[in-house]
């Protein structure tokens, strides 16, 4: 009898805890010495705050760090549990039949994601900074005469895409690849997702052809690509996790978060960051419309928004296109 999806993943998941024992772990970021200089940002949605700290060094003096904390979504597997062995409430309010308490949870069932970015830099702090937002209509024009020079005026590292490209990073984070180079690429669970339910399923199609920066440069001669990471990238989730094809949403963003072509796949489901309307654009939409304009991307205005302390904002300002 095949295994079902569930009981593979965890097979998977402790294989994958079993062979970790026995390699070299990472050094660990000296989260007790960290001081709090400011809250950057706090989401109730996301049940997430992003914090600005510092480490102080031998010398006394303080790196920078971001450190953000964020709730995780809890694990069918651990309700029952949670009911039958921790069932002390404290009653917060009552109102007919209608009741709120309090439960404390013992650490093992009250995991807090952490993520960290160390040392951080001024545009660490800005990313994460809470600002006003403005949406801006980018035409073909404005995009060959505002965005694209500011593209290339600006030192975005992607190395560490590279790196997992060339495995030199994250190779066995790789759930599949199709090693072409110029219509391959591989797909990665996000950081965002730990894999331990499907609810926030998120996972990143990262293309092996190097120089397509974001949506605007696609031109027809890039639909094998798109059309490989569409099917293939759903077929792979559909055998590795269970998930049906249908219960996917599949995207581009603009303005991407780095300028390396690469598609989401999230659980329809889950309110993923960034799956707006304003940023968003559906695969299967985006292969429509090559087949029907080769040049659909460069012609098209598009839309989408930037924060007060954007430096590409300005530029907007500058051109009187805000």
């Amino acid at each position: 009898m095949a295994e079902s999806p569930v009981t593979k993943r965890k097979r998977e998941e402790k294989e994958g805890e079993d062979g970790a024992a026995d390699s070299h772990e990472a050094p660990s970021f000296p989260l007790r010495e960290v001081s709090v200089r400011r809250v950057l940002r706090e989401s109730a949605r996301e049940k997430a705050i992003f914090l600005h700290g510092q480490v102080k060094n031998a010398s006394g003096d303080g790196t920078d760090a971001v450190v953000i904390l964020e709730k995780m979504p809890f694990q069918e597997e651990n309700v029952a549990e949670l009911l039958q062995k921790y069932t002390k409430l404290q009653l917060q309010m009552s109102n007919d039949i209608y009741s709120t308490y309090h439960l404390l949870l013992p650490p093992e069932l009250n995991e807090i994601k952490t993520t960290v970015v160390y040392p951080a830099t001024e545009k660490h702090l800005q990313k994460y900074l809470r600002q006003e937002v403005y949406l801006i209509h980018e035409t073909g024009e404005d995009y060959k005469n505002i965005t694209l020079p500011f593209i290339q005026s600006q030192s975005f590292s992607i190395q560490w895409v590279y790196n997992i490209l060339e495995k030199k990073a994250e190779a066995d984070r790789i759930i599949y690849e199709n090693p072409d180079p110029a219509n391959g690429f591989v797909l990665v669970p996000d950081f965002k997702w730990n894999q331990k339910q499907l609810d926030d399923l998120y996972l990143i199609a990262i293309c092996h052809c190097r120089g397509i920066k974001s949506l605007r440069d696609l031109t027809a001669e890039h639909l094998p690509l798109l059309r490989n990471i569409l099917k293939e990238g759903t077929e792979a989730i559909v055998k590795r996790f269970g998930m049906a094809g249908p219960q996917l949403r599949i995207y581009l963003h603009y303005q991407p978060s780095y300028y390396h072509l690469h598609v989401h796949f999230t659980a329809l489901s889950y309110d993923a960051p960034g799956c707006s309307v304003e940023r968003a654009h559906l695969l299967s939409d985006v292969i429509e419309n090559l087949e029907l304009n080769p040049k659909y991307y460069q012609q098209r205005t598009l839309t989408f928004a930037l924060r007060a302390d954007e430096p590409l904002l300005k530029k907007f300002q500058e051109a009187d296109r805000v």
